[in-house]
């Protein structure tokens, strides 16, 4: 047999040696890394998965407040529930939420990044203003506005020299809360823009500046194509916070359902049907019905998302 011929058989054997060492290095690697991964787990597990699994339990008995009487009924409290106008109308005023919320949301913090991007003089000034109420408290951000849209004493109707009763007319109190969501939660979209913005190399612009293009077409065919992702982004955190709304709708509304139930949201109801009502287990099963809403809607965002990346790879 020739040297070469000896290497040749030699060195798959050296690899086949070598093999159950960085196996039993992968598996020591796993073992250390557990111990650092096990608080999250076991914190995760007890105030995520448990409550969960619990609350899927309960949808299915008669349980209340108490904790009593938990007699198992099957799929009655299910099929209460979608035959419960109030739950449908609680289900209509968030999407109707989502709806203004989302478009409005999405549109500004774009023109408030491009602004802060592009504005010379004062830039930390003007992202500091765009961003700070996204820190406020939502009970405080609530209270703010409530004075402001009060009819006799607020600074909205003196500014605007009318007597609109924004927050005791159903026509205008869901528009109040929009407004007030707008104001309050646009900082963290108007964040992820900007530093999307700061992203896009600058050689892009320089190269349509020499071939002519202005602003506007740099923005259409540069600025918006390379956004693309993040405004997806944005768009599907807008609509699952949306759909979601309870914070300010409660707290503007002095923690009732608004004029004429006009304000009242899905996750306000069900906490009514669980904590003032007492019915922990019909509240249980709303809540299993607002969960699987939502985990559909995420779905879809991703089926979305996936099909178009892969139509842009081809």
């Amino acid at each position: 047999m020739t040297t070469a011929s000896t290497r040749t058989v030699i060195a798959p054997a050296r690899t086949r040696s070598a093999a159950p060492g960085a196996a039993v290095r992968r598996g020591q690697g796993f073992q250390h890394g557990g111990w650092f991964v096990a608080p999250f787990l076991l914190l995760f597990t007890l105030f995520v998965i448990w409550p969960l699994l619990r609350g899927v339990y309960l949808s299915f008995t008669d349980a209340n407040i108490t904790g009593r009487g938990e007699g198992f009924i099957g799929l009655d409290n299910y099929r209460e529930a979608l035959g419960d106008p109030l739950m449908w109308d609680a289900l209509g005023h968030s999407a109707y939420f989502t709806l203004l919320v989302v478009p409005c949301i999405t549109v500004l913090a774009f023109l408030l990044a491009m602004l802060a991007h592009h504005i010379e003089r004062g830039k930390w000034l003007w992202r500091l203003c765009f961003f700070v109420p996204f820190l406020l408290p939502s009970t405080v951000a609530g209270n703010l506005w409530q004075w402001l849209f009060n009819p006799g004493t607020g600074m909205i109707n003196y500014v605007f020299g009318s007597d609109t009763a924004w927050l005791t007319d159903k026509s205008y109190a869901m528009l109040a809360i929009v407004i007030e969501t707008l104001w309050w939660t646009v900082g963290f979209s108007f964040l992820l823009y900007l530093a999307a913005l700061q992203s896009i190399p600058g050689h892009l612009y320089e190269a349509a500046k020499l071939d002519g293009a202005n602003a506007w077409h740099r923005m259409v065919h540069i600025t918006l194509p390379m956004l693309r992702n993040i405004t997806g982004l944005v768009i599907a955190l807008q609509i699952l916070a949306s759909l979601q709304v309870f914070d300010q709708a409660v707290v503007m509304m002095d923690f009732g359902p608004g004029p004429e139930n006009s304000t009242r949201t899905f996750v306000q109801y069900a906490l009514e049907e669980g904590f003032t009502s007492y019915r922990v287990g019909y509240a249980s099963a709303i809540s299993v019905i607002f969960f699987v809403i939502i985990a559909v809607v995420a779905l879809a965002r991703t089926w979305l998302l996936r099909n178009r990346t892969e139509e842009a790879a081809r």
